[in-house]
C-alpha cells in the first residue's frame, strides 16, 4: 500500500485522539451494539464487496430498522471505515501477544497466524482489507499507515528469525506481502469451508508455509 507517510500519520493521530474520546462518551450497550454492527458489516461486506453492501441488509441481520444504523453511522462509508479500524486493532493487539510471548522469529510467525485465526473464531471475521477504493483520502491514509506500521513489526519477527538461524534468508518484504495477503483472503474464503477448524488452517498453512521458511541443514 502506497501514500504520503506524513499525511498517513497525521491521520492516524487524530484518529487515536479522536477514538479515545468517542469510546470513553459511550455506554457500555451502546458500544456493544456499535460492535455487532461493526461485525455484521464486516461479514456483508467480505461476502458481498463494499459496493454491493447496503445499510438495510446489513440493519436487517441485525433485526433492526437500516435508519437505527444511522444513529452509530452517519453513513455507509463511515461504517466500513469503523471496520477496517476495528480490525486493524484487532491485529494490532495479536502482534503485541506475540512479541509479549517471545521464541525464536519463526515461532513468532507461526504465533501470530494462530493468534489471527483465534482471533476470527473469537470476533468474527476481520475485514477484507485490499479495497481502500471507497475511503476518503484521510481514511485512506490513516488504514494505509497504520496498515504499514503493523507490516513492520511482522517483518522484524521475520528477520529476527533470520537472524537466530530459525527462519531461511529471504525478502522479508515480499514474505510479508504473502503472509498479510494470505490472512486478509482467509477472510473472503473461509466461511465456504465446512467445519473449518484452526488446528485445520494451521496445518495446511504449515504445509504451503513454514515447510518452506523453516531452515533445514544438510
Amino acid at each position: 500500500m502506497g501514500g504520503d507517510s506524513r499525511v498517513g500519520s497525521e491521520a492516524l493521530d487524530t484518529l487515536s485522539v479522536v477514538e479515545h474520546v468517542e469510546v470513553g462518551r459511550r455506554s457500555p450497550k451502546t458500544e456493544q451494539r456499535r460492535l455487532s454492527i461493526i461485525r455484521t458489516a464486516t461479514e456483508v461486506i467480505n461476502a458481498k464487496s463494499f459496493a454491493m453492501a447496503s445499510m438495510k441488509e446489513i440493519a436487517a441481520k441485525l433485526d433492526l430498522r437500516d435508519a437505527a444504523l444511522y444513529y452509530y453511522f452517519e453513513d455507509k462509508r463511515a461504517l466500513g471505515f469503523a471496520c477496517h479500524v476495528h480490525t486493524l486493532k484487532r491485529l494490532e493487539s495479536v502482534l503485541e501477544d506475540t512479541a509479549r510471548a517471545g521464541g525464536t522469529g519463526l515461532d513468532r510467525v507461526r504465533s501470530f497466524i494462530a493468534g489471527m485465526l483465534d482471533d476470527s473464531v473469537r470476533n468474527g471475521p476481520q475485514l477484507y482489507l485490499g479495497d481502500l477504493s471507497y475511503l476518503s483520502v484521510d481514511q485512506h491514509a490513516a488504514v494505509t499507515g497504520w496498515m504499514n506500521r503493523l507490516k513492520g513489526r511482522l517483518r522484524h519477527f521475520l528477520e529476527d528469525g533470520i537472524a537466530d538461524g530459525t527462519i531461511s534468508p529471504c525478502e522479508t518484504e515480499l514474505v510479508v506481502q504473502l503472509l498479510m495477503g494470505m490472512l486478509i483472503w482467509l477472510a473472503k474464503w473461509t466461511p465456504s469451508v465446512g467445519e473449518l477448524t484452526v488446528e485445520r488452517l494451521m496445518q495446511a498453512i504449515c504445509v504451503v508455509s513454514f515447510r518452506g521458511l523453516e531452515r533445514r541443514d544438510g
